[in-house]
């Protein structure tokens, strides 16, 4: 870890404004609401402000950056079905960035490279600076370069996401259908998200083992008053 937090919250933020400056946010005020209700209980566990911005792009895709910021494209609400579904996939890029995972991969690339000059990069991120930047932020499907996070750090988000959205209320027997989602949806080919988060055999193996430890968190989350109603909002019931 070669940089400080509060310079990867500034990447953060500087590359989501990017994003916003090339993609359009979504207006519809019930799919928004709708995400956010899921975001919001995700992150009370995670701690911190959080920005949440759904983007009108048809991928399947969704990103948390350094600083608080997570973006949802309108394609994953088709693969991920239920609140439970999408909390999954929040709470996994959540946890990609409470592990510093980020972090990790631009600390390795500065030592490679000597050097990797952040500011100039995102001034222009349709450069090849620019894009490893955003790569390496988790970005890269944005901007054409692929950089899957390594199986250990994909081994890690699966099993501390699946711990953050049960301990927000979701039910965690969700993750493994919406990773089945996530395979039987390429057509034949892996779809943009399972590019630039590989898949390995073990992935529901591990969530599988996991499974006690999560519903037990789930049952403490609803003993508290944790249970989240987010479904409601998108079948318009408020």
């Amino acid at each position: 870890m070669l940089l400080p937090e509060s310079q990867m919250a500034m990447l953060g933020d500087q590359s989501f404004a990017a994003v916003k400056r090339d993609v359009p946010v979504d207006p519809d005020r019930q799919a928004n609401d709708y995400v956010r209700c899921v975001a919001d209980a995700v992150t009370r566990e995670a701690g911190g402000s959080w920005e949440v911005v759904l983007f009108r792009q048809d991928s399947p895709n969704a990103f948390a950056l350094p600083g608080g910021k997570i973006g949802v494209h309108t394609g994953m609400l088709r693969i991920a079905r239920n609140q439970d579904q999408l909390a999954t996939v929040l709470a996994h890029e959540v946890a990609h960035v409470l592990s510093r995972h980020a972090n990790e991969r631009l600390s390795q690339q500065v030592a490679v490279q000597q050097g990797l000059n952040a500011m100039q990069a995102l001034a222009d991120p349709s450069s090849s600076s620019g894009k490893t930047l955003m790569g390496l932020l988790g970005l890269g499907a944005q901007y054409g370069i692929l950089m899957p996070y390594s199986r250990t750090q994909e081994s890690e988000a699966d099993l501390l996401g699946l711990d953050l959205m049960a301990r927000a209320g979701f039910d965690p027997r969700q993750s493994i259908e919406l990773w089945n989602n996530m395979a039987n949806s390429g057509g034949g080919q892996p779809i943009e998200f399972l590019s630039t988060h590989p898949s390995h055999a073990t992935r529901m193996q591990d969530l599988a083992k996991r499974m006690p430890q999560a519903l037990d968190l789930q049952r403490q989350a609803a003993a508290q008053g944790h249970r989240p109603r987010c479904d409601g909002i998108r079948a318009g019931g408020g």
